[in-house]
């Protein structure tokens, strides 16, 4: 070994020592906590074990204590002496006087005395663990009483319980010598990957530095990593460019900036690309983006809510194409054509919607029976049971087929890429390419996926699994749905896992998992008031509800029990009984639209909210305030966009979402100082760290975070709303949408042959 080897062998060994001294340390407190808690199990055993042979002996000791106390004894001789480690057991008066003891106990009895008066004074039973000579004794007191319920005296049963601690210290030696083993590995292991894939390199690295500000030499650096061997040449070499790459990084960085903002134009000269020859877009979706409306005999267009609507929108104005969805509205016919056609948006048409019909039966079955009493419970946990039947399955095979005639119908002999949308419509991937296996087929996930025993309870589970592997390019908002994906995929369906690539192969088609997290839309861009119109608005809505100088959080969703509405008002009563100092100047407004109310449980959730809202308000309110205002109706953009702007505060309390828009509609509302307050099990909480994050189920906490977000310093408040801004400006709905059709672009090539290695066979 080399005189310049040796030192660096030696920071090897001790960093290989400092990392196994740290794995020692942390096996070794598990191995005790493991023991400890190995223990207390078994003493536990003991106790109930005393407790079992105290109730079998209780009458006849009740009985002897009617006696005096030789008498007692006498009656008692032959039955309190134990066996093995039951060492035996003694009576004692309510007094603490002993009265009678098996043979063994006897020796001593006065160190089960206190726990015998301690059982008598409670009434209830007692335990101690004591020693006498050295050995463990665990001494368990029943108290006894008359029929009149007065107390006759206490049962004490006496354990040996030596061959716990026996068993816990052979449960450490055994621990011990697996946390040497394991430590002895980590030095070797660390030791060697170090030296060889750290020191070395390094070294190297070093040296080619030295020449290069000597010698000026052209050859490429060899790789490694940064070390102190480095220190003195790096800064002799930094500070000859420190100017020129001071300049670079202002350019670079505002290049970057420029390649991450995406905007509608840049998508649709991107999706020209993307979708090269396949130049038809069809988006398909239960909810359709514009829906009619009768009101007083004269159609009303409506945007419904939901973050799929919010999404998806903007996509199809910047990229044209077709969006197929369920006409649902009772003004829907007469303001289509024939065919169910028409263009939209209404003022400025930028892609046709062509609406599908359903009869009341087929919505009933489809929509709100196994969509929304089956897989909508099944892949949320929030604790709701699913229902499947098997009529309702039917309903459901039946309008999928119907969306799957209308989109291969809108394409004809043509060339598309279709994108289908949600957990309404899993079959229609598989029921296109049945027809047309050319098309490029694109499934988004916008909920939850459940892990696979959760999804094995849906009876017919394989036949949705089969419906969405007909897609190319199955999308879900997080790595953790599509990792739940292919664990339900390998445990339900005989087909070929690539792990390495996220990729399905089915009945010799390959799919693609991906994550796309989903966002919105600028707010400049749709139409909403700005400046002065939007001041007015705000102060109308303001004096509308009587909100002027109170501080005003504001909460905006579809009524679902898996958004956490009870739990967030039940947050906001809390608040203000832990804070009565901001009675008065706090106001909570909800604005809640009603969905699926053609289903007793959300008609009784609706009910649910209002006897919440109305008994927090009773309890709180004065005669110009109340905290809390529950606007449970469908608000058009222009409202809900007004009380995102006025809200000092948003709450997002979902129990589970895939991602709950949102949160991110109100970072895009604001200008500086919002404060978001975001449930943990909403998906967009992994992207907008600087919220307040919390578990809506811990009411404490909730209440705890409100006083905290609204007590939040303004430079706090400023720095984290600048940084969630920049986040969703940058993921915007658009690079969503470029990301998602890049991919599916992506696949054209892709055949079984492609699996790579590592693919497993389920």
């Amino acid at each position: 070994m080399t005189t310049t080897a040796r030192p660096q062998l030696a920071r090897s060994l001790r960093l290989g020592l400092l990392i196994a001294a740290t794995i020692g340390v942390a096996t070794g407190l598990f191995a005790w906590r493991q023991v400890s808690d190995e223990r207390r199990i078994d003493l536990e055993d003991v106790n109930r074990r005393a407790h079992v042979l105290a109730q079998q002996l209780s009458g006849t000791v009740g009985r002897a204590l009617t006696l005096p106390d030789a008498q007692a004894r006498e009656a008692l001789r032959a039955r309190l002496d134990g066996y093995s480690r039951l060492i035996g057991y003694a009576v004692f008066r309510p007094d603490g006087q002993l009265v009678a003891s098996g043979k063994a106990v006897t020796e001593f009895a006065d160190r089960l005395q206190p726990t015998a008066i301690l059982a008598a004074q409670t009434g209830t039973d007692a335990f101690d663990t004591t020693r006498f000579q050295g050995a463990p004794i665990h001494v368990f007191a029943i108290p006894l009483k008359d029929a009149a319920g007065s107390g006759q005296g206490v049962l004490v049963v006496a354990h040996d319980v030596s061959y716990i601690d026996e068993r816990a210290t052979g449960r450490l030696v055994r621990y011990g010598f697996w946390i040497l083993i394991v430590t002895l590995l980590a030095v070797m292991l660390v030791v060697g990957m170090t030296w060889f894939a750290y020191e070395r390199p390094l070294h190297k690295l070093a040296d080619w530095m030295r020449r290069l500000r000597t010698e000026n030499v052209s050859e490429a650096p060899p790789r490694g990593l940064p070390s102190a061997l480095l220190h003195s040449e790096t800064d002799r070499l930094a500070a000859s460019f420190r100017a020129a790459r001071s300049t670079g990084r202002r350019l670079s960085q505002a290049a970057m900036h420029a390649e991450q903002v995406w905007t509608r134009d840049r998508l649709r000269t991107h999706a020209i690309t993307a979708l090269g020859e396949d130049r038809q877009l069809i988006v398909v979706s239960n909810r359709e983006p514009y829906m009619h409306q009768l009101r007083d005999g004269e159609p009303r267009m409506i945007m419904p809510a939901g973050g799929l609507v919010t999404a998806l929108d903007p996509v199809l104005q910047a990229c044209g194409g077709v969006w197929i969805a369920h006409g649902g509205g009772d003004a829907d016919r007469e303001t289509a054509d024939a065919s169910g056609r028409l263009t939209v948006p209404p003022d400025d048409a930028r892609y046709t919607l062509r609406r599908v019909w359903l009869t009341r039966e087929e919505e009933q079955g489809y929509y709100y029976g196994f969509s929304n009493e089956g897989l909508w419970p099944l892949c949320h946990l929030a604790h709701e049971r699913p229902v499947f039947r098997a009529a309702d399955w039917d309903y459901y095979r039946q309008a999928n087929q119907r969306f799957a005639d209308a989109v291969i119908e809108e394409i004809g002999d043509g060339k598309a890429v279709v994108l289908v949308q949600d957990y309404q419509l899993a079959l229609v991937p598989q029921m296109l390419k049945a027809v047309r296996p050319d098309l490029r087929v694109g499934l988004f996930w916008h909920i939850p996926w459940p892990n696979p025993e959760a999804f094995r309870i849906c009876p017919w589970g394989a036949d949705i699994l089969t419906g969405m592997l007909g897609a190319d390019l199955v999308g879900f908002h997080l790595q953790q749905y599509c990792n739940n994906f292919l664990d339900t995929v390998d445990r339900v369906l005989e087909s070929r896992l690539d792990w390495d690539h996220f990729a399905v192969e089915f009945k010799g088609r390959v799919s693609q998992v991906r994550p796309f997290p989903i966002s919105v839309q600028d707010w400049a861009e749709r139409k909403v008031p700005a400046g002065e119109e939007l001041a007015r608005q705000i102060a109308a809505l303001k004096a509308q509800h009587k909100l002027d100088g109170a501080y005003v959080a504001v909460g905006v969703d579809r009524i679902d029990y898996t958004k956490g509405l009870p739990e967030r008002f039940r947050a906001v009563g809390r608040f203000l009984e832990k804070y009565p100092q901001y009675r008065g100047r706090f106001t909570f407004v909800e604005l809640g639209a009603p969905s699926r109310t053609h289903l007793r449980r959300y008609r009784d959730h609706i009910a649910q909210l209002e006897a919440l809202a109305d008994e927090i308000n009773w309890k709180y309110q004065t005669n110009g305030w109340k905290p809390i205002h529950f606007l449970a109706s469908h608000h058009d953009a222009r409202t809900v966009h007004a009380f995102l702007r006025m809200a000092s505060m948003c709450i997002v309390s979902s129990l589970h979402d895939g991602m709950n828009l949102v949160a991110k509609e109100y970072v895009a509302a604001q200008e500086s100082e919002g404060v978001l307050i975001l449930s943990e099990f909403a998906g967009a909480a992994r992207e907008l760290a600087d919220a307040i994050i919390i578990n809506p189920y811990d009411t404490e906490q909730f209440a705890d975070a409100i006083r905290y977000g609204m007590e939040m310093d303004t430079a706090q408040r400023r720095a984290r709303m600048r940084r969630m801004r920049r986040t969703v400006e940058e993921h915007n709905i658009y690079r969503w949408a470029a990301g998602f059709l890049t991919e599916l672009a992506a696949t054209r090539a892709q055949a079984p042959a492609g699996m790579a290695a590592g693919v497993g066979e389920s």
